[in-house]
């Protein structure tokens, strides 16, 4: 495979606090890096390097002469009063491509996206279809690497399947900054560590997430060994250099300099290990009541759409509720009438007598003004913690926070930052239910990790929205599942409800666009051999790229069988893709004609 970029010893730094030193990497054609590491080690800083919208402090950064490096940042911000079409047009105008490919490359990739509506104002998107459209806007350029921070972070779980099926077998190379395990687990061919507790600052593993664990376990036991062998040869040393050793000898002057060696290599070791995780844990407040909250017969919806009708669910003392659902099918709204913030529009909702509600807002509302200290201690320079008062220093380290960050502004601080920031607060307020919207968006995998215990620990009950699957299926005891068109449904646990929509997806075809959907008169604009094909194309298009993606998917095991065959499928796919492509813009003029 062709060398796409390369890295040389990169290095940066903020004032005097360096974030990662002589980090060298390459990526060739068809990689996809898995990018991870703690807050704060320099993940989103280093694709920005390799976008080269930062310069690194020193080393080299060589990208391929030629080569269509696209980066999608975690926030998707579009111009105001900017149409979805016009962004695609944009960044397809950006790119070089030929106008008269235009229309048949957005009608394709956002067919693929699930976009229908072209003319949108994109500005008004919700956060996963801004997602969403961010990563169809890189797509659409045809690129050969594609640079991806937390992808997942606002897609619902169907776009992030969507996602994983648009990045898996892929033409071109990615480097993906991402929590979601699974995603680790379903996408990446090769992973990357960015952490100080390795020699070089960054651990490579080829294989997914998995395989990363099964490495990263290894050297971690060996790098142990070492340390625990040095530090035996180390206290031999120093016995000896006690007993007062004179250094004019030859020998003796060698195996002081050795014995330099061994302790500064000792040193090193340990300051690498010396790793600190967040310590997570809620408070319950031992509400005796066993029925904290009960919806008989709820309804709610708004614009004449019902999000949800005749729901019958009550929550007790100890459950763990997983929310899902497609984006906009309610989930954060059920949180509001859980707290009581908004009414139903029919039917009643219980509370038990002095019941407790903490919430945690996927907004992330601090107010980047303050400072840190004040953002954990609003009135004074201590917190009180289970009856305890703790000062801010210390409830700040609680946290991973060191004593120079007390006094900087919120505003300096990362996602996953400000994410702990708000879990601190959360954890002083007693609860008998914690209703928690997206609280995993930013947090690196050590820290889900502690959150997830002590979720499982808390003895109050909780409602979880979240697209973290893995999550999901550890903490959540009952799902219960949204789809946005008034029914809600009780499962077991969420891979009980994934298999569920898998087999509605199978039993049932792909619904028709919106703008299919039109009145009988619009309908007439299409000939009887035009609306025929029209009802026919999306399942046509669907059929194409499932077999497009079985092609794809063989390359990998072409390329070490046969280099011939390999040529074989390079044409076939070329041959599907263009095909694919003359469909999705056949697609688009015949909605022009419904329109």
């Amino acid at each position: 495979m062709a060398l796409l970029l390369n890295t040389n010893k990169i290095s940066k730094s903020f004032g005097a606090a360096p974030l990662f030193r002589n980090v060298s990497f390459s990526i060739q054609e068809s990689d996809r890096l898995g990018l991870i590491g703690p807050n704060g080690s320099g993940k989103s800083t280093l694709l920005q390097i390799l976008a080269k919208r930062i310069e690194p402090d020193s080393g080299d950064l060589v990208l391929r002469s030629g080569t269509r490096l696209v980066y999608v940042p975690q926030d998707s911000q579009f111009e105001p009063g900017e149409s979805i079409r016009g962004v695609m047009r944009r960044a397809m105008r950006s790119a070089g491509l030929p106008e008269s490919e235009w229309q048949a490359r957005e009608a394709e990739t956002l067919g693929r996206a699930g976009f229908r509506d072209f003319d949108a104002e994109a500005a008004t998107l919700s956060g996963g279809w801004g997602k969403r459209l961010s990563i169809a806007e890189a797509l659409v350029q045809k690129p050969e690497i594609i640079l991806l921070d937390e992808p997942t972070n606002h897609l619902d779980l169907a776009g992030i399947e969507w996602l994983e099926k648009s990045l898996q077998g892929a033409p071109f190379a990615c480097v993906i900054v991402s929590h979601d395990r699974y995603f680790l687990e379903n996408v990446p061919t090769r992973m990357a560590d960015l952490n100080r507790v390795y020699p070089d600052g960054i651990f490579y593993v080829a294989g997914n997430y998995s395989s990363y664990l099964e490495q990263k376990a290894e050297f971690l036991h060996a790098q142990a060994r070492r340390q625990s062998a040095l530090e035996n040869r180390v206290r031999i040393e120093m016995d000896w250099l006690r007993r007062g050793p004179k250094a004019r000898a030859t020998k003796a002057k060698a195996r002081i300099d050795n014995a330099g060696e061994l302790i500064a290599e000792l040193s090193d070791l340990r300051s690498r290990s010396q790793t600190a995780d967040a310590n997570i844990d809620f408070v319950a407040t031992g509400q005796q009541t066993k029925r904290l909250v009960h919806l008989e017969d709820v309804a709610f919806g708004f614009d004449e759409r019902t999000l949800f009708e005749n729901l019958d669910f009550t929550i007790t003392a100890g459950m763990r509720v997983g929310l899902v659902g497609p984006n906009g099918s309610g989930k954060t709204t059920l949180l509001q009438l859980l707290r009581g913030e908004i009414a139903p529009l029919k039917g009643e909702i219980q509370r038990a007598e002095t019941l407790r509600i903490v919430y945690f807002d996927q907004r992330r509302q601090i107010d980047p003004d303050l400072t840190l200290r004040r953002a954990l201690a609003p009135d004074s320079d201590s917190v009180i913690y289970r009856d305890r008062v703790i000062h801010v220093a210390s409830w700040a380290a609680r946290f991973l926070f060191a004593n120079e960050q007390l006094d900087q502004p919120v505003s300096k601080l990362s996602g996953g930052e400000r994410a702990r920031v708000l879990i601190a607060n959360l954890m002083l307020q007693p609860a008998d239910l914690l209703l928690l919207d997206e609280p995993t968006n930013d947090l690196d995998i050590p820290t889900l990790e502690i959150l997830e215990e002590s979720l499982l620990e808390f003895k109050g009950a909780l409602v979880l929205v979240t697209h973290d699957r893995y999550l999901l299926d550890r903490v959540s005891t009952v799902v219960l599942g949204l789809d946005g068109s008034g029914k809600a449904e009780r499962f077991a646990d969420y891979s009980q409800w994934a298999a569920d929509q898998a087999e509605r997806k199978q039993a049932k075809p792909r619904a028709p666009a919106p703008k299919a959907a039109a009145t009988e008169p619009q309908k007439k604009k299409l000939s009887y051999l035009e609306n025929r094909e029209y009802e026919s194309i999306e399942q046509r298009i669907s059929t194409m790229e499932e077999a497009l993606h079985a092609k794809r998917a063989s390359l990998q095991e072409a390329a070490l069988k046969d280099a011939r065959l390999l040529e074989q499928i390079y044409r076939e796919i070329e041959a599907s893709q263009q095909e694919v492509d003359l469909l999705y813009a056949r697609w688009a003029e015949l909605e022009e004609k419904v329109r």
